[in-house]
C-alpha cells in the first residue's frame, strides 16, 4: 500500500535561504497532517551541521512519522571529470544523510542539458556517475531514485534527461536492484510530454512518486509544448495548483501504478499557497489511495 509524505514547497526560501523558519517548526506543522512521512531536502540550512541529523530524525519519529526520501541535485553531465568527481562525493554525503535520517530513497539526477552535450555523451556521463555511486548506496541500504526533473534552482540549463526519450534511455541504461524511478507527472508537462505516456514507459521501474498539480494560466497544451521547445526557464503558461484541480489525471496514474504493484512512497510537493491548500491536497490523495488501492494506507 502506498504511503504519503509531504515536502515543504511553500517554505523553501525560509528553510534554505534566509533561515526565517527552523526545521523543527516545519516538522511540527507537517506532523499534524494525515501523512506517514516527511520528504527531506539536502539543502536545508540546518543540515549543514551533521550533528543535527540524528536529532531531526528523533523529532520526526517521536511524532510517529518517518523520513523516507531525500531530495538532492547532482550534476553528472559536466564535461570536466574533476567536477563530476566532486558531484559524486556530494552524492555519497547525501546518501549518508539519508541513512542517518532513517530513509531508504535518495534522489539522483542526470545533470544540466548543456548545449554542446550530445544525447549519447550525456546518457553515458550520467549513467557512469550513477553506477559509480550505487555500491556506496547499496552498502547503506539506500535506493537511488532518478526523477524526470525539470531544473534545479541553481542550474543555468534544464535537466539533461528532462524529456521522455532521454529519460527513458537513461533508465534503461542503469539496471541495478538499488536503482529506480521517482515519477513526477507534473514535470512531464514542463517537458512537453504526456505524463501517462511517460509512466507507461517506466512504470515497472517506479519506486517513489512526487505528487503535485499544474494548471494552464492561458492557452492550450499545444501552446505550452511550442513555448517549451528549446527554452530555458520555467513555462510561463503553467502554475502550481491544488492537487486534483489541475492537469494531472490521478485516476489514470493510480490505476496504472496499481497495475504494476506499486506500493512505494508518494511525496506531496505542493501547498505553495500555504498549509490549508496542502491539507486539501493530502485529503484528495488519501481518498484516491483508498479508491484505487483498496484501503487506507497504514
Amino acid at each position: 500500500m502506498p504511503k504519503l509524505a509531504v515536502f515543504p514547497k511553500a517554505f523553501m526560501q525560509a528553510l534554505c535561504k534566509d533561515g526565517t523558519m527552523h526545521l523543527s517548526e516545519w516538522i511540527e506543522l507537517a506532523c499534524e497532517l494525515d501523512v506517514e512521512g516527511l520528504e527531506w531536502y539536502a539543502g536545508f540550512l540546518e543540515m549543514a551541521d551533521q550533528t543535527n541529523w540524528s536529532g531531526f530524525r528523533q523529532q520526526v519519529e517521536d511524532a510517529g512519522k518517518s523520513i523516507p526520501m531525500m531530495c538532492c541535485s547532482p550534476d553528472f553531465t559536466h564535461p570536466d571529470a574533476e567536477f563530476r568527481k566532486l558531484e559524486m562525493k556530494k552524492q555519497r554525503l547525501w546518501i549518508d544523510m539519508t541513512a542517518v535520517l532513517g530513509g531508504s530513497y535518495c534522489r539522483v539526477l542526470s545533470g544540466q542539458r548543456r548545449p554542446e552535450l550530445s544525447f549519447e555523451e550525456g546518457v553515458k556521463l550520467a549513467a557512469d556517475c550513477i553506477y559509480a555511486c550505487l555500491p556506496y548506496a547499496q552498502e547503506r541500504g539506500i535506493t537511488l531514485i532518478l526523477e524526470n526533473h525539470y531544473k534545479d534552482d541553481f542550474w543555468e540549463y534544464p535537466e539533461f534527461a528532462q524529456k521522455l526519450e532521454v529519460f527513458s534511455a537513461l533508465v534503461d541504461t542503469v539496471v541495478h536492484p538499488h536503482f529506480g524511478v521517482n515519477y513526477d507527472p507534473s514535470n512531464a508537462f514542463l517537458a512537453g510530454d504526456d505524463p501517462l505516456e511517460l509512466l507507461q514507459r517506466v512504470a515497472n521501474r517506479v519506486v517513489t512518486m512526487h505528487a503535485s498539480d499544474r494548471y494552464l494560466l492561458e492557452g492550450t497544451l499545444e501552446d505550452l509544448r511550442r513555448e517549451e521547445e528549446g527554452s530555458v526557464g520555467y513555462a510561463r503558461r503553467l502554475s502550481h495548483g491544488e492537487i486534483g484541480k489541475g492537469l494531472n489525471d490521478y485516476d489514470a496514474i493510480f490505476s496504472m501504478l496499481r497495475g504494476v504493484g506499486f506500493d512505494g512512497w508518494i511525496s506531496i510537493e505542493d501547498g505553495v499557497d500555504g498549509m490549508e491548500q496542502l491539507r486539501r491536497s493530502v485529503a484528495f490523495l488519501r481518498e484516491k489511495l483508498q479508491e484505487h488501492f483498496g484501503t487506507k494506507a497504514q
